[in-house]
């Protein structure tokens, strides 16, 4: 009855949000890849027939692309003709031939990422490579140059976390929430306060040994 249901002790209950973390190609087999095992059949007519809401709704993962960032100004004035209020990390694409030269020519200050990694994956940090794995990765990055997006390293805030017993700094970068609906838009009072659990470290992705910390909005 293109609905989704939820199987319970009580029996069987309507869902009418669900907050999706599966990527389009694994939503529904019935309508993308059918060999998924982590979407729900019939899941897609449900949303399209308006019986159900998901968070994150089929398509939105264009936005999730890196290599959007380096447009994002540009599409707030273009879009909205406004100027952007808040200011993004400079983001430079690397099939853009003097963004490469420019980001090689000082990659120590840089990140380099593949546009379609997560979780901390496929990245140079460039501060901390030696020189044969910047070599190794610039070849890489040669041969496929529009997979690639580099940004300058961004030095996170720190703040106290108790670890092995004792008080120590970690490096720490916060994700606020907005929600668009009806009324406008909404910033969600909280957040996702990620941290770099080991020291020295920047990175806090959870698949690379990073955590997250209680965020508490005061006043």
């Amino acid at each position: 009855n293109t609905k989704v249901y939820m199987k319970t002790t009580a029996g069987l209950k309507q869902v009418d949000v669900i907050y999706r973390r599966v990527d389009d190609e694994f939503l529904d087999p019935l309508v993308f890849n059918p060999g998924s095992m982590l979407g729900v059949s019939g899941l897609y007519y449900a949303y399209r027939a308006g019986n159900v809401a998901i968070i994150n709704a089929p398509g939105n993962g264009v936005a999730d692309d890196k290599a959007v960032y380096t447009y994002v100004p540009s599409m707030i004035r273009y879009y909205l003709n406004e100027e952007p209020i808040l200011k993004t990390v400079p983001t430079y694409y690397m099939e853009n031939r003097e963004h490469f030269d420019l980001v090689f020519s000082q990659v120590r200050k840089m990140v380099i990422k593949k546009t379609n990694e997560s979780g901390g994956y496929g990245m140079l940090m460039g501060h901390a490579a030696t020189d044969e794995q910047i070599l190794a990765y610039r070849s890489e990055v040669e041969k496929n140059p529009r997979q690639f997006i580099a940004q300058p390293m961004i030095h996170l805030s720190s703040v106290p976390c108790f670890i092995n017993n004792k008080i120590q700094p970690r490096h720490v970068d916060l994700r606020p929430f907005a929600l668009y609906g009806p009324q406008g838009i909404e910033i969600v009072p909280g957040g996702l306060t990620r941290v770099a659990l080991r020291e020295g470290s920047l990175v806090v992705n959870s698949s690379q040994g990073g955590g997250s910390k209680d965020t508490w909005v005061l006043g």
